[in-house]
């Protein structure tokens, strides 16, 4: 079960983490970033996950993909508020 608070906190944090990491030049910056959301994808509800995700194994855990996974994942969260 999804619930209304999980999505709330996901679309927070991914909220704020992207607005830094598109802004940022700092390639040290954009890293941290990258795991600590590789970290906080691993205690999300796994149903919340698999929604965000659309099933991709890999979703915001992949370094070449990262700004189009998180840019999905907070637009994907929006709809679901």
């Amino acid at each position: 079960m999804i619930t209304k608070d999980s999505i709330e906190t996901a679309y927070s944090f991914l909220h704020q983490k992207r607005n830094v990491y598109i802004h940022s030049t700092l390639d040290w910056q954009r890293d941290d970033i990258e795991m600590a959301i590789a970290s906080f994808t691993e205690d999300m509800s796994p149903e919340l996950y698999d929604a965000v995700s659309e099933g991709r194994a890999d979703f915001l855990r992949d370094h070449k993909r990262f700004q189009e996974d998180i840019t999905q994942a907070v637009e994907t969260l929006e709809t679901m508020l």
